[in-house]
């Protein structure tokens, strides 16, 4: 909808004498973190979500008995929400249950051959060795250069604005001695030689929308995060962690209004003044955007109040990858596939290529299987298996028809499944649904159907990608994964931070 298409009557000034109002849109993990970070500090928060339930993207399906998360699965760095709960005095432990998953993930190769990703050292050094002894020297050279871009990379630099191109300049000495002009591959390539480790060490970056021979090789800091503080899985699901921070952010105070899309920011003099919604208009101090970046300003700022953040400018820009995600309960339990596998095809940079750089969707794929029943029984019926089959595949600049190529890759990714882990899926399917591109574009508001918003490439990270407080109007913050640090858990939950820091020094409570 066109932000200037609707007439809405004058705003009523004034707030409330005790407390700044702030409005956030949506309730992705972005929106929710920023929500209960600003409630804590005694803002009145409400918080808007056009679906009829909290999580955006990480949205919950329940079918026949079976529970199935919608978008992320992995949680790392789990510290990032228990300081959430701790800011407001309360523990995690009271309201949900995060436990370590082991191995972290199972990387299955075309040749039959696998990698399980864990952190143990002496389990992984003894994998290496089966692959290529000489490989295990420099993988401890390279986990010693992931700390460093560690520490520089996330402990400095991802709950830091980028508000000015001088903040890029200052780090630029870093970012050169810790080769963030070389990609994830070739990072990794630096240590490692056998070609199949360097899949096993390069693929992270695929978790957050980006392409390992395109991006930055700051995210090699994902290996150390992980190694350090685990993965984990929270019980119930991804979803229960959805509604512990509702739980916590209503108990806090804070309005939460489903099924409330966002219409318009409301613009004033230059500063975001409310939102026009559905129901009316909300008057804010300040707001707060979790909706999708691009569309944050293509939908809901009228063109005439945007000199950055144009439409031109955002056409112009580059955007992750879509994805297609098979749900699907069995009546059967597959005990030998692990909680989180890594199913990668003969091809690896020329498929990428073909799906990010060509837009092109090809017969063959990878895929990434989560079966949360390996180690939550109440994702599914007893003795039943519940699943999330993801497949990389173009954004819609690609073309392709998902009302017609959905249904046939549902068929042949069924296929490759029961080849591949799964023997006779099909006679033991029960229920199962499917979530394209065109999906992520009607119902979860992602332009172009881009699963993670824009690619992660160095240039579109930090000052390069769209700032947490916009360019073009006061008062209004950015959230998520199109903004500054990027997607991934970790990454929104750090763009929370930033809003919260920013939020309080320009609109004071």
């Amino acid at each position: 909808m066109n932000a200037c298409a609707v007439e809405v009557p004058p705003v009523q000034a004034g707030r409330d004498r005790h407390s700044r109002k702030v409005v956030v849109i949506g309730s992705g993990f972005g929106g929710l973190a920023a929500a209960v970070r600003l409630q804590t500090q005694g803002y009145a928060v409400t918080l808007l979500e056009a679906r009829d339930q909290l999580g955006g993207r990480a949205q919950v399906f329940r079918r026949d008995g079976f529970t199935f998360d919608g978008g992320p699965t992995v949680i790392t760095a789990p510290f990032l929400l228990e300081e959430l709960f701790a800011g407001a005095g309360r523990r995690i432990e009271d309201y949900v249950r995060i436990v370590p998953v082991d191995p972290f993930y199972r990387v299955s190769f075309h040749d039959g051959r696998h990698f399980d990703y864990s952190q143990d050292g002496e389990a992984m050094e003894r994998q290496i060795a089966a692959f290529a002894p000489r490989d295990i020297a420099g993988y401890r050279t390279m986990l010693s250069k992931t700390r460093a871009i560690f520490d520089k990379g996330f402990t400095e630099l991802a709950d830091k604005p980028f508000l000015k191109f001088s903040d890029m300049i200052r780090i630029a000495p870093d970012l050169l001695r810790l080769q963030s002009h070389k990609t994830v591959y070739q990072f990794v390539s630096s240590y490692i030689r056998d070609p199949f480790l360097r899949r096993v060490f390069s693929f992270h970056p695929l978790l957050v929308g980006g392409n390992p021979f395109q991006t930055t090789s700051i995210y090699a800091l994902i290996q150390h995060l992980e190694r350090h503080w685990g993965v984990h899985y929270a019980m119930g699901g991804t979803g229960a962690v959805v509604a512990a921070l509702g739980r916590l952010f209503t108990e806090l105070g804070g309005k939460v209004l489903l099924n409330t899309p966002a219409t318009r920011i409301v613009v004033e003099n230059g500063a975001a003044v409310g939102v026009e919604t559905t129901d009316g208009t909300l008057r804010a101090d300040a707001v707060v955007s979790n909706a999708d970046a691009p569309n944050t300003y293509r939908k809901l700022v009228c063109p005439s109040e945007r000199r950055k953040n144009t439409d031109a400018r955002l056409e112009r820009m580059r955007y992750s990858m879509g994805l297609f995600v098979l749900y699907f309960g069995t009546n059967r339990q597959y005990p030998d596939v692990k909680h989180h596998s890594i199913l990668l095809g003969e091809r690896y940079e020329s498929l990428l290529n073909d799906i990010f750089n060509k837009h092109r969707l090809t017969e063959d794929f990878s895929v990434y299987l989560h079966r949360p029943t390996a180690t939550d029984a109440s994702m599914a019926p007893s003795g039943c298996d519940s699943f999330y089959a993801l497949v990389p595949v173009p954004n819609l600049r690609g073309g392709s028809d998902w009302r017609v190529e959905g249904p046939r890759l549902r068929e042949r990714l069924i296929d490759y499944l029961e080849t591949h882990g799964l023997p006779e899926l099909r006679q033991h399917l029960v229920t199962d649904l499917i979530l394209t591109p065109l999906d992520f574009e009607q119902k979860l508001n992602s332009y172009l159907g881009a699963g993670f918003s824009l690619e992660p490439l160095f240039s579109q990270s930090a000052w390069f990608r769209p700032h947490n407080e916009s360019e073009d109007i006061r008062n209004l913050f950015l959230v998520g994964a199109g903004t500054h640090p990027g997607a991934g858990i970790p990454g929104v939950l750090s763009s929370a931070k930033i809003a919260e820091k920013l939020v309080r020094e320009r609109v004071p409570c």
